[in-house]
């Protein structure tokens, strides 16, 4: 009963693995897509916390038709994980809190600076949202750190965001670097969860501004955020994308779609390699804890 009553429990579970996506997240990135059209003219993207790679099959899809030349699409996948292979992905193992990496990163692109960077990464969560939100901001603000290094200007950017109160100094130093900052909510994401996504469009950095990852980003230096408060508080906008006919991440659907004579079940895509809770899984079955 647990492989099929998780199939119907989600069906962008199940659709995922019908489809060849490694993650059911990749139905995030197409509709955010839907909604703003961010690959229009991307040939260079950048996918931080890549891992298992679901976004990195979106970005290899939609990059190529905007190519005449295949081989003038480059993405680069960074996560502290190993990956499996993608065809058409280079993958970098590394830190997004290291220079080295945004270097790296330069570096596969040769000289030059990505179009596009993505982040689908998100902390183990504990259902503490304060704090799951804390932890989450610094990634997005890590996300965003080395962002400054390797994107162009008049770029774009998409990471996820855990949504609070105490979210307004995040939006605000994403309003430092970038012309339009928009929140989306794609239908693909449950509404029980906290998660969504900011999508930061024309990126323009302060005048002066010198990307270096010692800098916190969060400071008094371009400017004054005591002023976000009463009247003058900055409200980003929020949006939910996905088209209304699209499934509802919420509800739960029958084994049997229309079309469909029997069901057959699926094995993920891709499973993770070597995650962290392997040794523990090991050591349990072992009886070793």
């Amino acid at each position: 009963m647990g492989k099929t009553s998780k199939d119907k429990r989600d069906i962008y579970y199940r659709l995922a693995k019908e489809e060849g996506w490694r993650a059911r997240s990749a139905f995030k990135l197409l509709q955010i897509n839907e909604e703003y059209n961010i690959f229009n003219g991307v040939l260079r993207a950048v996918d931080l916390c890549a891992a298992p790679g679901s976004w990195s099959q979106v970005l290899t899809k939609k990059l190529k038709e905007n190519a005449t030349n295949v081989n003038d699409v480059k993405i680069v996948a960074v996560d502290l994980q190993a990956m499996a292979a993608l065809p058409g992905v280079k993958q970098i193992q590394g830190d997004i809190t290291k220079v080295s990496t945004a270097h790296e990163i330069i570096k596969e692109f040769e000289g030059s600076q990505a179009d596009l960077v993505v982040c689908d990464g998100a902390p183990d969560v504990t259902g503490l949202h304060d704090i799951d939100e804390y932890v989450q901001s610094q990634l997005l603000l890590a996300a965003l750190n080395i962002t400054t290094h390797v994107l162009k200007n008049g770029g774009v950017f998409v990471a996820k965001i855990f949504r609070g109160k105490d979210v307004t100094l995040l939006y605000s130093q994403l309003k430092q670097f970038f012309e339009l900052v928009t929140v989306s909510k794609p239908r693909s994401s449950r509404n029980s969860s906290i998660e969504a996504f900011v999508i930061c469009q024309n990126y323009t950095p302060p005048d002066g501004f010198v990307p270096t990852m010692i800098n916190p980003l969060l400071d008094h230096k371009y400017c004054d955020f005591n002023q976000l408060t009463g009247p003058n508080r900055f409200i980003v906008p929020f949006n939910v994308c996905g088209d209304l006919s699209a499934y509802d991440s919420d509800t739960s659907y029958s084994l049997l779609l229309e079309g469909q004579s029997n069901y057959e079940y699926k094995e993920p895509v891709q499973g993770p390699i070597n995650p962290p809770y392997k040794d523990i899984l090991e050591k349990t079955k072992n009886i070793q804890l």
